[in-house]
């Protein structure tokens, strides 16, 4: 297990560079088992996460061209179904919660696919429901295999249907698109996910040879082909790092630039941190953070505590709701954190009240933050990353506290960020990787 050694009090100068967008990531590596053609995928980020899931591919006979660090090309045209009932296969897919998406083009193109318990972030209950109940209505039958831990699902032959579904699951939306592309007839999928990383995945099946109309909204209409052939796909920037680097650009007074962000994908992130108080100024496609000694948090018009809480494309993505968290800790005012969708995202926050930040825990959606306005700076302390997004988070906290910080568990923050460490060590970052 790996551990960084922290030595805040550093300001950061310099531009940065996204990686590609993980979450989109982990849904178009699945979609390329829908094809035997060849498929292109630029911009791959270099984390854990995304290098298990090639790994998972590559382990069921996917060919794999590593063109450069960023690019794959993939060939389906030898998958071994039988490797999917291997310990071997288990024990790398229950480790990787992403890998619940090879089911929907397995089940798509070969009628038989298996889903193991999935793994991934500690962050309270993620149920699979709206996969299997869309899967259900598509014709697949399931089994449960008790001494295993997983599912096993068939179908001879895939049929379009009408679905509402129960929740906008981005992963569940996204696996039942892949699923239906190959059905007989056509599927309307409501209540669908239309998050960036869902349209760019339509947009690439439809290069594909799928069709696919209402990308982009909470309606999608699919007719099924009989096949699929290669393409080539470039991912968009990750919003959730570019948020990020905001976040960590106010906390530590530095003077970034975020390069290439694709700014009309970023939704409400910027001007929920401009709530906060943080200078965001957009330069062309570029985010530039100036910096800035304090920020002050907005109150609603009526002067109520200003509420931030996650919500379903085109509002809020969870996933930032950590580093909002943490970055108001150093502002002036008050700001209420409401995490909806994980009972245990937020219980974190005691490693930052142990670093001196005033957040009231209120339950566990939801935390209260008066922020210090930097008249009592964060101090460091030893501590371990519970998910990956906490972990960035307190990353944040520790370059911007006094003294030397030591997080431990850091295989969590490399599952989502790429070489984090030497990226913002060349921008003054003290961080050591032991």
């Amino acid at each position: 297990m790996s551990s960084f050694i922290v030595e805040g009090g550093h300001r950061l100068n310099g531009d940065l560079i996204p990686q590609g967008a993980k979450n989109e990531a982990l849904q178009v590596i699945c979609a390329v088992l829908l094809t035997s053609g060849k498929v292109t995928i630029r911009n791959i980020p270099d984390i854990r996460d995304v290098n298990l899931l090639i790994d998972i591919l590559s382990y069921l006979g996917v060919k794999i061209w590593r063109n450069s660090r960023e690019e794959c090309t993939f060939q389906s045209d030898a998958v071994n179904l039988d490797c999917l009932q291997s310990p071997e296969f288990q024990k790398k897919s229950s480790g990787l919660r992403g890998s619940v998406m090879i089911a929907g083009p397995l089940l798509g193109r070969f009628g038989k696919a298996v889903i193991p318990k999935p793994g991934g972030d500690k962050i309270g209950r993620r149920r699979m429901d709206t996969h299997l109940i869309g899967f259900q209505k598509l014709g697949a039958e399931f089994s449960y295999e008790t001494g295993d831990n997983y599912y096993k699902a068939k179908a001879t032959k895939l049929k379009g249907a009408f679905m509402l579904l129960d929740e906008a699951s981005v992963t569940g939306t996204a696996n039942i698109i892949m699923a239906a592309v190959l059905a007989e007839g056509t599927t309307t999928i409501y209540n669908a996910a239309c998050e960036p990383y869902v349209q760019q995945l339509c947009r690439m099946l439809i290069r594909m040879g799928a069709k696919i109309s209402g990308t982009g909204s909470n309606l999608l209409v699919i007719e099924g082909v009989k096949v699929l052939h290669g393409t080539e796909h470039t991912l968009l920037p990750d919003m959730i790092e570019i948020g990020s680097f905001i976040g960590l650009a106010a906390m530590t007074r530095s003077d970034i630039t975020i390069k290439n962000v694709g700014y009309e994908q970023l939704g409400i992130i910027p001007t929920t941190f401009r709530k906060l108080g943080i200078t965001v100024e957009k330069i062309k496609d570029d985010i530039h953070i100036p910096a800035i000694d304090r920020y002050e948090i907005e109150t609603f018009l009526d002067g109520s505590i200003l509420t931030i809480a996650d919500q379903i494309w085109p509002g809020l993505t969870p996933d930032l709701l950590s580093v909002l968290l943490v970055t108001a800790t150093q502002a002036k005012g008050s700001v209420l954190v409401h995490q909806k969708m994980f009972e245990s995202r937020l219980f974190f926050v005691d490693k930052l009240i142990e670093m001196g930040a005033q957040i009231i825990l209120c339950d566990p959606h939801r935390a209260t933050v008066i922020g210090l306005n930097r008249e009592h700076p964060l101090r460091g302390i030893e501590m371990s990353s519970p998910d990956i997004r906490a972990g960035i988070a307190l990353l944040i906290a520790a370059l911007s506290a006094e003294g030397k910080s030591i997080i431990h568990n850091i295989e969590q923050i490399d599952r989502g960020y790429q070489n984090i460490d030497a990226r913002l060590n060349r921008l003054g970052a003290k961080i050591e990787r032991v």
